[in-house]
């Protein structure tokens, strides 16, 4: 019928929901929880989007890169299934609007769900089934998994449809520019997650010794005129603690240089080299594959 507005139902998103919990399923290196995120997303794009084409360019959109806790995934595709919805109704919501949402949301919700599930509801879910199992109770393991289960569908079924419902607010005022707002919002704190995580995640270092200077006595722990006992260690970390070196000999590497000149230099430009290539469309696998073997390379000349 002409004029008759696409719309998901929730039984639709329920099978968007259940679908979620398979998105670490096809997890690679590449493009990391892609797949899933995509997998997770048919249910909705064949509801919305009647040809083969449509359809096609909607799960390939979807195959860009993808990464967050997967319990946090769940809000990000609320909002990504309110987007799509609104672009099946004609709202001009564009790829890069769509990808821009999924990349600014995923970085700051990522570190929620490893202090939220890892570090606190599992542990004492745990704990609790654990005590009940060493006492020899069947509920142990029991409690532990039906409770966990409940704790993580329950968070994901509502936060998805919270992030549907808030999508479906941003879309709202496609004409006053707020989407193109929270797009560009959020397009710049993922950048800007992403690149304070190349100091954490890029990690090279230069081996080849630069200098080796022989300290005066007292700059350097004396280990012979220290004893082997409790007294001797004692003595040995307030030594450490004042500034002495562990040996005679100062040895700076050429690593050591370089984070004087600028920490974490070198994993920078290797970070930007890499997305140099990537824009001259070399593959990402070729790129992995080349980094591999120029590690190997350089630890066998022993520069890295």
């Amino acid at each position: 019928m002409a004029g008759e507005k696409n719309q998901l139902t929730k039984r639709d998103r329920l099978a968007v929901a259940w679908r979620s919990t398979f998105i670490q399923g096809s997890w690679n290196y590449e493009r990391m929880q892609n797949g899933g995120f995509a997998f997770a997303m048919i249910p909705a794009i064949k509801k919305l989007f009647k040809t083969k084409e449509e359809r096609s360019a909607a799960l390939k959109r979807h195959l860009e890169f993808f990464n967050t806790h997967p319990y946090i995934a769940s809000p990000i595709l609320g909002v990504t299934l309110a987007l799509e919805e609104e672009r099946a109704n004609g709202a001009p919501v564009d790829d890069v609007a769509i990808q821009g949402v999924k990349v600014g949301m995923m970085g700051p919700l990522a570190g929620i769900g490893d202090p939220v599930f890892w570090f606190t509801v599992r542990p004492m879910l745990g704990a609790l089934g654990a005590s009940l199992a060493m006492s020899g109770n069947i509920l142990g393991p029991i409690i532990f998994f039906v409770a966990w289960n409940i704790i993580r569908w329950s968070f994901m079924w509502y936060t998805q449809e919270f992030g549907y419902k808030a999508g479906s607010a941003i879309t709202d005022d496609l004409s006053g520019g707020l989407l193109q707002d929270v797009t560009k919002g959020a397009s710049i704190l993922g950048m800007f997650v992403l690149a304070s995580l190349v100091q954490r995640w890029v990690n090279i270092s230069f081996v080849p010794v630069v200098s080796e200077v022989t300290l005066s006595k007292g700059a350097y722990i004396e280990w012979d005129k220290i004893p082997i006992t409790s007294e001797g260690l004692k003595q040995a970390f307030e030594e450490v603690a004042s500034g002495r070196a562990l040996s005679p000999v100062q040895v700076t590497t050429l690593q050591d240089n370089l984070d004087q000149l600028i920490p974490g230099l070198a994993g920078l430009l290797l970070t930007l080299l890499c997305m140099w290539l990537l824009k001259k469309k070399v593959s990402p696998i070729v790129i992995i594959l080349g980094l591999f073997v120029v590690g190997i390379a350089g630890h066998s000349i022993g520069l890295l």
